[in-house]
């Protein structure tokens, strides 16, 4: 009988060690399930938040496209010798037509004049020695202007800047 003994002291070891398998594969099961989930939850976030992007800043190609138009206009209206006030009209109104036009994608253009220079929306393109009353790295002149859409630079200013 000391055989049996044995025996019957490893059968019912048997059925725990099965049961305590299946708990734990059950354990790993949820975790993985959780894991699942949460992974799905961040997908569709990161889905949500690269739609809204899109949408955003969508406007960001066919702005830096019309921007130099808005140039072209801007200096014929500038160099205009006042021969034809019909032309000069039209030019402005369409130079008009379009500032608005970005506006309302949320294109603004930077100020830049009097302010401190800013590498990260301005691009020095000259620099002049610093007189009494200016603050070094102080611009003194607006070359060609800078735009923004929203918080993202779309064209950088080209400025003068004082320097010591």
């Amino acid at each position: 009988m000391s055989d049996g003994e044995p025996e019957d002291a490893e059968e019912p070891q048997e059925p725990e060690d099965e049961m305590a398998v299946l708990e734990a594969k059950l354990v790993e099961l949820e975790k993985e399930l959780q894991y699942s989930k949460a992974e799905t939850a961040n997908a569709r976030q990161r889905g949500q938040r690269d739609k809204a992007q899109a949408i955003r800043f969508g406007a960001a190609g066919l702005a830096s496209r019309i921007i130099p138009a808005i140039d072209s206009l801007e200096k014929a209206i500038t160099n205009q010798n006042g021969d034809n006030e019909a032309i000069t009209n039209g030019v402005k109104m369409t130079l008009d037509s379009l500032k608005s036009a970005l506006e309302s994608e949320g294109v603004t253009i930077l100020e830049t004049t009097g302010k401190l220079f800013d590498p990260t929306q301005m691009e020095a393109i000259a620099t002049v020695p610093v007189q009494e009353g200016q603050e070094s790295g102080e611009v003194l002149e607006q070359i060609e202007s800078g735009y923004l859409l929203h918080d993202r630079v779309l064209r950088p200013a080209k400025v003068i800047v004082t320097s010591e």
